[in-house]
């Protein structure tokens, strides 16, 4: 995943308790083109208007209920240092 334009890699991470509202948040993050990583987590490429223009969103979209949402820009190099662990479950 490595950055083709002028954004940023970034990883978007939020916990919400509220079933339906997670979903929304989920769909913003799909909508701006962020790859799902985890349930709650999710990583692309946003250009600095992108990143605020996303966290507005999501802020608009919680109101006044109960959630935390982290924006994470990370550069090249260090996207280049991260490690992965993923297994799959095989189907029986």
């Amino acid at each position: 995943m490595i950055s083709n334009g002028d954004g940023m890699q970034c990883l978007l991470a939020y916990d919400i308790p509220d079933d339906r509202l997670r979903t929304k948040i989920a769909e913003i993050c799909l909508d701006y083109g962020l790859k799902r990583i985890q349930y709650s987590a999710f990583l692309g490429e946003l250009s600095h208007n992108r990143q605020q223009e996303i966290m507005q969103k999501i802020r608009r979209k919680i109101g006044k209920k109960e959630g935390v949402v982290h924006l994470f820009p990370i550069c090249e190099r260090d996207l280049r240092l991260r490690r992965e662990i993923i297994r799959r479950a095989h189907p029986r």
